[in-house]
């Protein structure tokens, strides 16, 4: 089987980046510095922004480890915000290119999204379950959330308009039209059959994340489960979401319906919820299998069972949709 790919117009742009882009990259940048900064601190033993107690400090090999990859992980997104800007970016390979702006933006997505709603219901919370009145005190000061998270929101945004105005440029033909002018053979029964299997299998784990969110407490670890606030039921309304949107954009572009849709925007839905279940889903399942020192905080079956089925659904959907994408180049 060949791995799809996306071709190169042979009249792509190679002007200079426009001033819109070259500010754009810059605030790209900019976003990762915080992240950054305290990551390499933290690597380096330093404990700033994290109180003393904090589950964080359980394990300081392991998280020296960890706070490596992510500095690497945050540092690509300065390589993207270039790539995405510069006359050489556009003779890259669209895997090369792809697969990591997929998962940035898979990524990022749910805390641009996210983030912000949690302040929202922080207005409505009462003061003892409120995130941003009464942050849990074991696992980061209460300035670490807003520093980060705002440099992710300008990250994200940054990033998002880089890669339309770039896929833009080199692919603006592959999204043009409406989903009901795509030729059958764009999907096919294989990409049919495992669209509905994914979006079909989806609705189990955003279901429980729904019911969690709703107050539900099975499967959730017993201390997880007592720690329970308005915090995470906006994570797990925000997990559900992003599942469903990643199923019901895959069916509209395997199944071609409904006919009037514009494929961009069916494929910037698939493209964006394939990437925030699967990427989360495969970080979470990572943490749930990190060993715990509290057995009342070790994950769950249900837990770890939903966090890989996110993975694998996101995943399985990403690779119908890169089919998609591949053969829509070719025909359009």
């Amino acid at each position: 089987m060949t791995t799809p790919t996306l071709p190169v117009p042979t009249t792509a742009p190679a002007a200079p980046p426009t001033r819109l882009r070259r500010t754009l990259r810059v605030l790209a940048s900019l976003g990762c510095l915080p992240y950054i900064v305290l990551k390499v601190a933290w690597v380096a033993g330093s404990t700033v922004g994290i109180p003393e107690g904090s589950v964080l400090l359980d394990h300081p090999t392991m998280m020296r480890v960890a706070n490596g990859v992510s500095v690497i992980a945050d540092a690509i997104v300065v390589l993207l915000a270039m790539l995405l800007t510069r006359p050489w970016g556009l003779r890259v390979r669209a895997w090369l290119l792809l697969l990591p702006v997929w998962a940035a933006i898979g990524l990022i997505a749910p805390i641009m999204v996210g983030y912000p709603a949690q302040l929202v219901v922080s207005l409505f919370a009462t003061s003892d379950t409120s995130p941003a009145a009464a942050p849990v005190p074991d696992f980061l000061d209460t300035w670490v959330f807003p520093v980060v998270y705002g440099g992710f929101i300008v990250q994200g945004l940054s990033l998002g308009i880089l890669f339309v105005l770039y896929a833009r440029d080199r692919w603006g033909h592959v999204w043009a039209g409406r989903i009901g002018g795509l030729p059958a053979a764009v999907s096919g029964p294989a990409v049919r059959v495992c669209t509905v299997a994914a979006a079909v299998l989806a609705l189990a784990p955003a279901t429980l994340h729904v019911l969690w969110a709703g107050g539900l407490t099975w499967g959730l670890a017993p201390d997880y489960a007592d720690g329970y606030d308005a915090d995470k039921a906006v994570v797990d309304v925000m997990r559900a979401f992003f599942l469903l949107v990643a199923g019901v954009a895959g069916l509209a572009l395997a199944l071609r319906r409904p006919a009037g849709l514009r494929l961009r925007t069916a494929l910037a839905a698939a493209w964006v919820g394939s990437g925030a279940a699967g990427c989360w889903g495969a970080y979470m399942t990572l943490v749930a299998l990190m060993p715990q020192t509290d057995g009342g905080k070790e994950p769950t079956v249900p837990m770890v069972g939903t966090y890989a089925g996110e993975m694998i659904i996101g995943f399985l959907l990403a690779g119908c949709l890169a089919v998609v994408v591949s053969r829509r180049s070719r025909t359009a």
